[in-house]
């Protein structure tokens, strides 16, 4: 087990309580999960496929990993991982399609997957984002298995973040396209919010009995509450996660740079994994780039950066999932400053503020408001604990999950 699961388990007995608590007689399921991405890795998709697959097991089922041979660091996971290549390779793999992916890695991918149900017997394959489910579908040829689609995006707003700006519209026809087509061919959906549930039913007439809601979880014992120390008279504010494009990180580098007209002890630490390049341009346009620091983006670090830090911040406009890092900003009992399309969890006033998506003079002035009112940002950050303490964890979302493999796998036919 993990270091980060074993301090999960010895802190929150009420983790394993429900595998324990499973009837004697409970259906068992041997599952197959897809993740076409690097495993593991410290970002949304990676995450939520480690976390899940770790639950499930928690949860007294037999669960195998087939994903690429790619790895952001040597960690050894808690279940059995099928790679593509005999090879390990150490590369912080950038999110999004690429070349690489779509003609060689998920192609291997498939072939991987046909040859592990050939090889062990399955009740259920779990295909994580539309890449996994591409590769899960030629399965059906020969095996009789049901598909479970585990929706974490939907593609019409993610893909066009990734071209150039006068393919957007082009590709978000496509991804739009495909939002519609390929979910169909699974037998169930586990959709990450309300949002994709909603527009997979409204947008695209898929069957609601088809779908259900399956929110990502936290680790709560992995956080900490911690006050900011503010002795060398420096004022922290922290964003986590990727630099892709569609993290809108542009929208935080203007408004932390008018926030700094006003509070010039004000510094951005951004804990991040990939190069800051594309942006050193414009941090050094604004005149902020010596208040810019880079942080190594590693999980065991997260806790104490977070605590360190007053503000947490959440730029991006469009996000039909639900950020890993709001997870663990509300966790960590931060002040949260976030746009409205990422705002999934959060109640504006209650438990952080969330302005409107794009207004970078709002952003600017909320900044301006937690920083200058610790009281506020103190109340923001508790309750925005409590929410999450209360409600997501990861293992409420494996027995989610129980419940749609128990629609779609009669009893009597549990492999074991």
């Amino acid at each position: 087990m993990s270091a980060a699961s074993s301090l999960l388990s010895a802190v929150d007995p009420a983790l394993n309580a429900p595998a324990r608590q499973r009837e004697a007689g409970a259906q068992r399921f041997r599952i197959a999960m897809v993740a076409a991405c690097p495993m593991p890795a410290r970002r949304g998709t990676p995450l939520r496929v480690e976390r899940l697959a770790e639950a499930l097991s928690a949860r007294g089922h037999h669960v195998e990993l087939i994903t690429y041979h790619v790895a952001d660091d040597a960690q050894v996971l808690d279940f059995p991982v099928h790679r593509i290549f005999n090879r390990r390779l150490y590369w912080r793999m950038p999110a999004g399609p690429n070349l690489r992916k779509l003609f060689l890695y998920d192609p291997a991918l498939a072939v991987k997957l046909w040859q592990v149900l050939a090889a062990g017997r399955f009740d259920v394959i779990h295909a994580h984002h539309l890449e996994g489910l591409l590769v899960a579908l030629p399965a059906r040829l020969r095996h009789q298995i049901p598909i479970v689609y585990d929706a974490h995006t939907m593609l019409s707003s993610e893909l066009p973040s990734y071209g150039p700006s006068f393919t957007r519209r082009a590709v978000g026809a496509v991804g739009t396209w495909l939002d519609g087509v390929l979910p169909r061919g699974a037998d169930h959906v586990a959709a990450v919010t309300n949002d994709i549930r909603d527009r997979l039913i409204g947008h695209h007439g898929m069957n609601p009995d088809c779908i259900s809601v399956v929110t990502n979880g936290v680790e709560m014992a992995n956080f900490r509450i911690g006050t900011p120390a503010h002795a060398d008279g420096i004022t922290r504010l922290i964003y986590t996660g990727t630099l892709a494009a569609y993290q809108d990180v542009d929208l935080l580098l203007e408004a932390f740079a008018k926030a700094r007209r006003v509070r010039p002890d004000l510094r951005l630490s951004m804990a991040v994994s990939n190069p800051f390049d594309p942006y050193e341009a414009q941090a050094a346009r604004l005149g902020i780039r010596d208040a810019i620091d880079l942080l190594p983006d590693s999980f065991d670090e997260l806790p104490r950066q977070l605590a360190a830090s007053t503000v947490a911040v959440l730029p991006r406009r469009h996000c039909p999932g639900i950020p890993q890092k709001l997870l663990n900003y509300m966790a960590a009992g931060k002040a949260i400053v976030c746009s409205a399309g990422s705002a999934k969890l959060l109640e504006n006033e209650r438990t952080g503020l969330v302005v409107p998506n794009g207004d970078v003079e709002a952003f600017s002035q909320a900044l301006l408001r937690l920083v200058g009112n610790p009281a506020l940002a103190h109340e923001l950050g508790n309750r925005a604990r409590e929410q999450v303490e209360h409600s997501y964890s990861w293992d409420h979302a494996a027995e989610r999950l129980e419940r749609i493999y128990e629609q779609l796998v009669p009893a009597a036919a549990v492999a074991r």
